[in-house]
């Protein structure tokens, strides 16, 4: 029987002993206890496939895995082949996530396996850093959610309503939504992710169908890069970072039916499915720009190109795939969030972060408190960034170039973010080979962790390579950070660490 437990604290704050978990039902309670939400499988998929963010993504970064990055390579029009590489890559941390979720089912998610893995030390700094990233990825989507709205607005009605606002409104929106409960949260997302994905996908399939004779094996063929395998490989590093958020189920797991075989199955099907996904709309890319990689690259965001009437598309399709693209932005805040939250929570527990943020709404079960903190942060950048005119605005490589007054920071926010979960993704992978290797098939867990770790480091490599400012200093921010996370978990006696397993 799988077991898994909860700490729990005395009256000062202190470890006084541990609920052990056999499948589903707590043989005892704690004081700050998520209320299990009974969440299925579709669910759990929902929360990590709203975190990935596949409509967004397929819209901005692309073109940076075809050439348009600041290292100036890329994989050209073997993009759908650098996507099934980094697919595969991810796929083994995604196996090393699922074998610890088939153990452990915890709020903390990637923080309690490092700290299964390795001990609370060296847990802490790992949730320390995995959590500064989702938090700020979760703060910065009101300041997306706001521009590409009032952006949509603007050209389908004619309506001019400030960004900040809508960021505002937004955050509103998701506070209310995280708080009445994350099934109201993950069905959300099951919508929104759902109904933009499906809708992008079949514009994708009739751009395909529509080129006919034109289409081609060449996208996966390595020749097809400019510069062969070196600009398949630099490609390769940007593609890895458009699966950031796959584990966001595993975050679910203290609410969730059944969590030793959801968590783990929704881990592995959402990179499957949305890694399909960016296969195909990425192939459909490249036959609708003639498989021409200059056009491709310097598109900007392909796929409102490629929709609009001179091209594949209509004004109509255009404002479709412009409302798909803020739904999508919508689902990323939340599955953000709830992983956001739900560590928070969970460390806060631990008593390795203020306690105030292990309170729980006592009606709904929701972690209230942290809830709150993470939206208020949303709501400070956004108001911090319209009281600047645009923090960060006058750092940007290229001033001449007028970016909208969010960008900047918007841009910062998520290459801080993704570096901090890609660096975590390579500390469960190395904490994989340790702690599974007496439970797991030794063959499989090397391959996986290996393929895992070289995709953790490539991404890193990609992330910071060559990046112009203000994002060259992100490196130097989270160095920073984990140094003062080592400094903090050093500087804390360790208590009894908490072992979950079979």
């Amino acid at each position: 029987m799988l077991t898994s437990c909860a700490p729990v604290h005395d009256a000062m704050g202190r470890r006084a002993a541990c609920i052990v978990v056999r499948g589903t039902n707590p043989v005892g309670t704690a004081p700050e206890q998520l209320r299990k939400q009974n969440l299925s499988l579709i669910d759990v998929v929902a929360q990590s496939v709203g975190f990935m963010g596949p409509v967004l993504s397929v819209a901005v970064a692309v073109p940076l895995i075809v050439g348009a990055g600041p290292a100036g390579k890329g994989a050209g029009t073997a993009t759908p082949l650098a996507i099934l590489l980094a697919g595969l890559g991810v796929a083994g941390i995604g196996w090393t996530v699922s074998r610890f979720a088939r153990r452990i089912h915890a709020a903390g998610a990637l923080y309690d396996y490092v700290t299964d893995a390795f001990g609370e030390r060296v847990g802490f700094v790992a949730g320390w850093i995995y959590y500064l990233g989702t938090v700020v990825l979760s703060a910065s989507v009101s300041l997306v959610f706001g521009g590409v709205a009032a952006e949509f607005l603007a050209s389908s009605v004619g309506l001019d309503v400030a960004w900040w606002v809508l960021g505002l409104g937004y955050g509103a929106l998701l506070f209310l939504g995280l708080f009445l409960g994350v099934r109201v949260s993950t069905r959300l997302q099951l919508a929104l992710a759902g109904v933009s994905v499906l809708a992008v996908l079949a514009f994708a399939v009739s751009v395909i169908l529509r080129a006919g004779d034109s289409n081609s094996l060449g996208p996966f063929r390595v020749a097809a890069a400019a510069d062969g395998w070196s600009g398949l490989l630099y490609g390769l590093l940007y593609a890895i970072l458009t699966f950031t958020g796959f584990e966001g189920a595993a975050s679910l797991a203290e609410e969730t039916d059944n969590p030793e075989r959801s968590i783990p199955r929704a881990v592995l099907l959402s990179i499957g499915f949305v890694g399909a996904y960016y296969v195909i709309v990425a192939y459909a890319q490249a036959v609708g720009f003639g498989f021409d990689a200059a056009s491709w690259a310097s598109s900007g965001t392909p796929l409102l190109v490629l929709a609009a009437p001179e091209r594949y598309g209509s004004r109509h399709l255009s404002l479709l795939i412009q409302l798909m693209v803020v739904l999508d932005v919508a689902a990323v805040g939340i599955g953000t969030t709830v992983t956001a939250t739900r560590g928070l929570f969970g460390m806060a527990r631990d008593r390795r972060l203020p306690e105030i943020l292990a309170t729980v709404d006592r009606r709904r079960g929701t972690p209230v408190v942290a809830i709150s903190f993470v939206v208020l942060l949303g709501v400070v950048a956004t108001v911090a960034v319209r009281a600047s005119h645009g923090l960060l605005s006058r750092a940007t490589a290229d001033p001449v170039v007028l970016l909208p007054e969010w960008f900047p920071v918007f841009a910062w926010s998520a290459g801080l973010g993704g570096t901090c979960v890609v660096v975590v993704y390579a500390m469960v992978c190395v904490g994989g080979a340790r702690r599974l290797w007496d439970t797991e098939n030794r063959i499989r867990l090397l391959l996986a962790t290996g393929a895992g770790l070289l995709a953790s480091l490539g991404a890193l490599w990609g992330s910071v390579y060559k990046a112009p400012p203000p994002t060259d200093t992100i490196p130097w921010v989270v160095a920073f950070w984990a140094a003062l996370g080592v400094v903090l978990a050093l500087g804390r006696k360790p208590r009894a660490g908490r072992r979950t397993g079979p």
